[in-house]
Formats: structure tokens, C-alpha cells, sequence
């Protein structure tokens, strides 16, 4: 058996941003998904990227069925990814794919039909950014694995609670904002046997996916959302028409 098999990423970016607005472009100029995955690069895996704008909506059946983890990125077009794709990648995490949502993705299809709830929350977008200051409030966690007590985001965009979402199975960090504000910053779930992790920095106006800190916890957060093991049963609906004891 391969004890550290290569974990196959896939980093899915709307894409919007940087084709509509030429500040984003100039803090992500190969795209959002680029910055992922150049903060990635040395963590060993094997990173693929997709967009909306791609043929099938940058998630082929092939793409996503090769995919351990797959990284969500939207904002601008939630409504305009397919129920379709977003039926097929419910199916994965539920089968045992991992997730691992970014920011304004709580806002998307994906996590509010895994969540099943609106998912909405505080938020607020100053030109010059809020300082966020990331609490690890769980350190034996292993997404909190090589971080320190805490980390900041010098700008950041606040998010804040109430966080319209179900109770998380674990709460890996808190953020608070210098407007008094703190988040869920870090939360995790279970949908079927698929992880999802739950990351709150990221807002496309400001370089978030170039701190070293946030790669930290993205490739943690993926190395936590991979199927630990794969040999187990996907439960399915079955008629038992021999009882076990007779």
C-alpha cells in the first residue's frame, strides 16, 4: 500500500474578478487560482486549476472524478454555475471528495446546499482594508499544524458574525476585526464521507493569497479534507430482504 500518495488538487476560481476589474488583476495576475497555486507549489501536490468560463464550467466529469480535494473560489457569478455541476460535486463530497471553501464561497451554491442553510453574515469592504487577526483557538488540530498562537491579515474585508451556518463539527480559529468584530474564521464539517473545511481570509481586492500564512493553512486544510481511507462502503439506499438472524 502507498503510505503518502500524491494528493491530486484541483483550484476552481470563478475568474470574474480578474477579467472585469484591473485592480484585482494587478494583485492576481494570473488569476486568484494562480496565487493558490503558486503558494502551493512546494507541498508536493498535484495541483490542476479550473474557471467558469472553461469548457464545462472548469469541472469535467473526468476533472472532478480525479480530484481528492478541490478548492472553491466564487463571488461575483454563484448563480451562474449549474444546478448540474453543482449536483455532480455534491455527489463526490458525499462519496468522499474533499472541500475546501474560500471565502465568499460561503455565499455559493455549493456550501449552502451542503450547509443547508443561507449561509449569509456580517460583512464590511473599507478601500484601505481591515486588519484581521486570526486566533489558532484549536492548536492540536492538524489544519493549525506550524502556525503560531496567532496570525494577521493586515487588510482583510470583515466578516463577521452571526454566521448562518450549522454548528461546525470543530472550530479551528476565530478571527477578530479592529472594528470590534470577530468570525468563525475556521470551521469544519462532515457530509457523507467527504471533509469540508470552511476559511475565511481572502478578499480578491487585497493580496491575502499571498501570505505565506494563508498557504499554511490552505495546504493544511487540504492535507485534513483528503479521505483518510477509501476501502470503506459509499452507503447507499438498499432493500435488506434476508434478516441477519433468523
Amino acid at each position: 500500500m502507498e503510505t503518502n500518495p500524491t494528493i491530486k488538487i484541483t483550484i476552481w476560481n470563478e475568474g470574474r474578478h480578474e477579467k472585469l476589474h484591473p485592480d484585482v488583476a494587478r494583485i492576481y495576475p494570473g488569476g486568484i487560482h494562480g496565487a493558490i497555486a503558486e503558494g502551493l507549489k512546494n507541498e508536493g501536490f498535484m495541483i490542476r486549476s479550473g474557471s467558469l468560463d472553461d469548457p464545462d464550467e472548469g469541472l469535467s466529469e473526468e476533472v472532478l472524478n480525479d480530484t481528492d480535494v478541490l478548492l472553491w473560489w466564487g463571488h461575483l457569478a454563484h448563480a451562474e454555475v449549474s444546478d448540474a455541476l453543482i449536483d455532480r460535486i455534491q455527489q463526490r463530497v458525499l462519496k468522499g471528495m474533499g472541500l475546501v471553501v474560500l471565502h465568499s464561497g460561503h455565499h455559493s451554491k455549493l456550501f449552502r446546499r451542503l450547509m443547508g442553510t443561507n449561509c449569509n453574515l456580517a460583512w464590511r469592504e473599507l478601500p484601505e482594508g481591515d486588519l484581521e487577526r486570526v486566533w489558532v483557538i484549536h492548536p492540536a488540530h492538524p489544519i493549525a499544524e506550524g502556525l503560531p498562537s496567532y496570525f494577521e491579515v493586515p487588510q482583510s474585508e470583515m466578516y463577521g458574525e452571526p454566521f448562518d451556518i450549522p454548528v461546525p463539527d470543530e472550530l479551528v480559529f476565530v478571527s477578530w476585526f479592529k472594528g470590534g468584530e470577530v468570525f468563525r474564521s475556521g470551521c469544519t464539517f462532515q457530509r457523507g464521507r467527504g471533509r469540508i473545511f470552511f476559511f475565511g481570509p481572502g478578499h480578491e481586492t487585497f493580496p491575502i493569497y499571498h501570505n505565506p500564512y494563508v498557504h499554511r493553512v490552505i495546504a493544511n486544510g487540504i492535507r485534513w479534507a483528503r479521505q483518510p481511507h477509501t476501502d470503506g462502503r459509499i452507503l447507499s439506499n438498499w432493500h435488506r430482504e434476508v434478516p441477519i438472524h433468523r
